[in-house]
This record gives C-alpha cells, sequence and structure tokens, in this order.
C-alpha cells in the first residue's frame, strides 16, 4: 500500500450515524450496544489537529491495539469486538459497500459508559509528569523521590490519574481526588488494573528491546456492569516507546511516535501552539509514518501489510 497523501484517511465516512469526532477518532452507532470507531490518519500537536495526516497511522493504532488486546486474555476484559473486516461486515452489512473506507482501521465494540477518568501509570519520569516534578518536586501535587533526573526509571511504578478533558489539555490529579469522583472501591479496582496492564506491556516491550515509559488507559462500564479496557490501548498515541538501545536518563529520548512532528513544531518560532496550524513538511510526515511502522514491526515481530488480526469470537 502507497505510503502518500492520496491514501491517508483525514475525515471518515461511513453510512452509520456519526456519534462523535474526536481528534483522531470517529465513532458511529451501530445499535444492539454496538459501536464502529474508525481510527483516521489524523494528527494532534500541542491540542491542535494538523492539516496533513499521517498515512497508515489508524491501521497501525488499530490493529495494535487488537495485538495488545488478545495478549491481554486473563489480565482483563475489554471492549473489542472484533476489528476484521470480514467479521465486522458480516455483524453489520450496511458497511459492504464503504469497507474501503474503514477496514483495517475500525474496530467494533460493546458500547459503555466511560469512566471521566484518564487512568495513567508512569514507570520512568517525563513529559508533564517531568515538567511538574522540575519545578516543584511533585506529581499531581504529591512528593516524589529527591534527585531524580528526567527520563529515569521510578522505583516503582506510579499511577498517576488525570481527569478527561474534552478540549484542552488533561490535569493530572492525585489518587484522593480518584477515589472522590468514583469511590474507594472503583477507584482502586481502576488502580489495580492499570497497573496489571502496564506491568504486562511493559515486560513485553522489554523482550522486544522497546521501554515502555508510560502509558494510559481508558474504562467503561458495560450495561451489565462489567468494568471494560476500552478505545486504543499501549498503542504510540497513548503510550511512550523508547529504543531500549538508545536509552539514557538525564535527557530526552528519542521516541516512537510522532516525535518528529512536535520536533518540527518546537523549531517554529513564530507559532504561537494555536490554531491554524502551519503545513507539515513532506520529509517529517513520512518520518512520522515510518516510526508508527517501526514501532508496530518491533512489538509485532510482523509487517503492518502482512499482520492478520485476531479474531476475538
Amino acid at each position: 500500500m502507497s505510503e502518500s497523501d492520496a491514501t491517508a484517511v483525514l475525515d471518515t465516512q461511513v453510512p452509520l450515524p456519526l456519534i462523535y469526532r474526536g481528534k483522531v477518532r470517529d465513532i458511529y452507532e451501530v445499535g444492539d450496544g454496538r459501536l464502529l470507531m474508525v481510527a483516521s490518519d489524523r494528527v494532534s500537536a500541542f491540542d491542535v489537529i494538523l492539516r496533513q495526516p499521517i498515512p497508515r497511522k489508524g491501521e497501525v493504532l488499530t490493529q495494535l491495539t487488537a495485538w495488545w488486546l488478545d495478549s491481554l486474555h486473563g489480565v482483563t476484559e475489554h471492549h473489542l469486538l472484533s476489528c476484521d473486516a470480514d467479521e465486522i461486515v458480516d455483524q453489520v452489512p450496511a458497511l459492504r459497500e464503504s469497507r474501503e473506507a474503514w477496514a483495517r482501521r475500525s474496530m467494533l465494540v460493546h458500547r459503555t459508559e466511560p469512566v471521566l477518568v484518564e487512568c495513567v501509570v508512569r514507570g520512568y519520569i517525563s513529559g508533564s509528569a517531568w515538567k511538574e516534578y522540575r519545578s516543584s518536586g511533585t506529581l499531581a501535587g504529591e512528593p516524589l523521590p529527591e534527585g531524580l533526573v528526567e527520563s529515569q526509571q521510578l522505583a516503582t511504578p506510579i499511577f498517576s490519574p488525570a481527569t478527561k478533558a474534552q478540549t484542552g489539555h488533561d490535569e493530572n490529579i492525585p489518587f484522593s481526588e480518584v477515589v472522590n469522583l468514583l469511590g474507594s472501591e472503583e477507584a482502586n479496582r481502576l488502580r489495580e488494573l492499570s497497573f496489571a496492564v502496564y506491568e504486562h506491556g511493559a515486560t513485553i516491550a522489554k523482550e522486544h528491546g522497546i521501554v515502555l515509559a508510560d502509558t494510559k488507559f481508558e474504562f467503561g462500564h458495560h450495561p451489565d456492569g462489567r468494568l471494560l479496557l476500552i478505545d486504543e490501548v499501549l498503542t504510540p498515541d497513548s503510550s511512550r516507546f523508547w529504543p531500549a538501545d538508545l536509552y539514557e536518563p538525564g535527557q530526552a529520548q528519542t521516541s516512537l511516535d510522532k516525535q518528529p512532528v512536535r520536533d518540527f513544531l518546537d523549531r517554529l518560532t513564530e507559532w504561537d501552539k494555536s490554531p491554524p496550524p502551519p503545513d507539515l513538511p513532506d520529509e517529517v510526515v513520512r518520518e512520522t509514518t515510518d516510526r508508527y511502522l517501526e514501532i508496530f514491526r518491533r512489538l509485532t515481530g510482523t509487517e503492518l501489510d502482512d499482520f492478520q488480526p485476531p479474531r476475538f469470537g
């Protein structure tokens, strides 16, 4: 498949009622308690959606999520019913004629009531956590050990929840606030599941020469009451993946994600990080696509075009 802009998907068009269009995913109503989540190739930086898509990004996010969820059997329940195009067409015949528009970038899922807390687990101190620590020695207002350096591995992973912002940045909050929002039982369950999924992901990533620095999860309640892992899981959009052979604490790390986009935009002193965004050069787009394909290949051991999605039926 070509990696040119011509094959990239900026806006999805599916013959189902559109419920929500996010920064990356478009969510459609299927009925009977199911949704179709279609991952576009849109990319955002500094909370601004850029004009140029990243070819194949949506495929990587969808197929990598399915690969991880298949490996999580016995760790936690999840919302994914299928990301296999044949299965989806069998269950939702209305999608047959538009198959090219959504195949390999879509998940048929249980509809849930999302928990309005981002469940972040940090094994290393980086990103917004490092910025807060550098200025105050805390994370979400809670003290961390003295003397940490950027990208250092923490003694034990930290559950670092955040509010789910519809616009703008999510805000780190202390665990006590999660207890206040959701109650002690649910807060502790979310923390327990988040640690379990992070440890699972970090172990597998390490086997493939990758450091899983941090990641965020979302959960939702099925109508029958089950707490399910939802949305994307352990992807380069929700996680920081660092090549282990290049890891060196005390500095920012090379990331297998949209880092080329962020680096380019950071160099533009004339852009104030608000809309409208600048255009991305072709080489930045190509390099970013390469990063997404590389993390997929390194984790799964398979080229994206050769990958056969798992079946969950």
